[in-house]
């Protein structure tokens, strides 16, 4: 009777002799050693590769602050103040008829100029689909539009035709009315801003998944260096010392720069970029006041809305921009300096707008005219000459903030300078290290 043969388990058999020979191998001394040799390299290398990509993460978030997110929330600011201060320059030149100064006709082509260029500037450093870049659109269309209103209404007004109060009053309103450019603007500002502080969000974060990993690496280096003193009676293994202090001067870099840089990065944006937003707010709301004036004398009695303005709105908003403009820099006394020069002009100001404004109603128009702008060759003592000496106060001021900005960003940028790049070679040294301290007890069985 013939006897029935099964299949050969040719490949059970060799699947079961290799683990069973891994099996043997991890049994023994020199395996168990080789087997913890190879997870220390895996957690060191993984400690070099993970600090080193989240360094680099939050280096390029701290580089965007310093370089891209902070000088287009500026710049946005400044075509803001640009436009603002042009729509108040070309009410001031309406104002001296055929008497219009060279320095206001030049006041007002180098606020468009300069909004232009900050435009096309700020349309070249933002992507298609940045949230910035629709605001900037419209603006850039819009811009020319309004210049060219203001120069029909200087037209009508030299030659005095009263439509040319007219003229300037839409182009105004094109400005400053809700939808308006300055609206836009302002758009474009908070757009900007709000990239500022998820760049400073970004950058400030602190990299846990790497401090942690880190200490993982330490703890089983500890363990290791451990068993072997228990089970050989040495105290010291080079190798290892080695990798464990290597890995721990990584982990302490890592942590030092990161929290040197995250200060850093604090004082950047409360002693820099807060104090600078507020400033340029109060600019701001500083040129809306000194709009409202000129407008309100433009419209010779037609309207009322811009003194309404001024007296609801925009004066108790001047009042509260410096009041947090002072608490932003607080201890910081070259800006505490600007900000009371400027609180004294802002009271000399509000007294010489009642003046102007008791003239105009009681039907001195031309003296309110008068103590309002001056004329083109004398302006001491007016709205005019306050209002100059202020925005000089308050530029002073946005100065001395992007001068600390930039020192503390900069610091900010040192702190982890060469980190990535350091904490990858250490985590490397450290594994082999690792490796050259395992194989010499490995070696100790043969």
């Amino acid at each position: 009777m013939a006897t029935v043969v099964g299949p050969p388990r040719v490949g059970r058999g060799r699947g079961e002799g290799l683990r069973a020979e891994v099996g043997q191998r991890l049994s023994s001394a020199p395996g168990r050693l080789r087997a913890v040799g190879g997870l220390l390299v895996v957690l060191m290398v993984a400690f070099g590769a993970l600090t080193a990509v989240q360094v680099s993460q939050r280096s390029t978030a701290a580089e965007n602050v310093r370089t891209h997110s902070q000088p287009l929330s500026n710049d946005a600011a400044e075509i803001f103040r640009s436009l603002a201060d042009a729509d108040t320059t070309a009410a001031t030149g309406f104002l001296q008829a055929g008497s219009e100064s060279q320095a206001v006709r030049a006041r007002y082509n180098s606020d468009v100029q300069r909004a232009s260029a900050l435009l096309a500037q700020a349309a070249a450093r933002t992507s298609a689909d940045d949230p910035g870049q629709q605001w900037i659109t419209k603006l850039n269309q819009q811009l020319p539009s309004y210049t060219s209103l203001v120069s029909t209404a200087g037209s009508y007004n030299r030659v005095g035709y009263p439509l040319g109060g007219a003229y300037l009053r839409f182009a105004s309103a094109n400005m400053q009315q809700d939808g308006g450019m300055l609206t836009q603007a302002r758009a474009l500002y908070d757009a900007e801003t709000a990239r500022l502080h998820r760049d400073y969000a970004d950058a400030k974060s602190f990299p846990w998944a790497a401090i942690g990993l880190g200490l993982v690496a330490l703890a089983v280096l500890a363990w290791t260096q451990l068993r072997l003193f228990r089970r050989t009676n040495r105290v010291f293994n080079p190798g290892l010392v080695t990798a464990t202090l290597l890995t721990l001067a990584g982990l302490l870099w890592l942590t030092a720069g990161q929290t040197l840089a995250t200060l850093s990065l604090s004082d950047a944006n409360s002693h820099g970029s807060a104090p600078l937003q507020i400033i340029n707010t109060a600019r701001i709301t500083a040129l809306q006041c000194r709009g409202a004036e000129n407008l309100n004398l433009v419209a010779r009695g037609s309207t009322t809305d811009y003194e309404d303005s001024w007296e609801k709105k925009l004066q108790p908003a001047m009042s509260a921009d410096l009041s947090q403009a002072r608490g932003a820099t607080g201890g910081d006394a070259a800006a505490q300096a600007d900000l009371s020069a400027v609180s004294t002009q802002w009271t000399a100001w509000q007294k010489q707008h009642d003046a102007a404004k008791s003239l105009n109603d009681g039907g001195a128009y031309d003296r309110a005219v008068a103590a309002t702008i001056g004329t083109a060759s004398q302006d001491q003592g007016t709205i005019s000459a306050t209002f100059n000496a202020l925005d000089k106060s308050l530029s002073d001021a946005v100065q001395h903030e992007q001068a600390q900005f930039a020192q503390h960003a900069a610091d900010a940028h040192d702190a982890t300078s060469g980190l990535a790049v350091g904490a990858a070679v250490l985590a490397a040294l450290a594994a082999l290290a690792a490796v050259l301290g395992i194989n010499r007890r490995v070696a100790e069985y043969r």
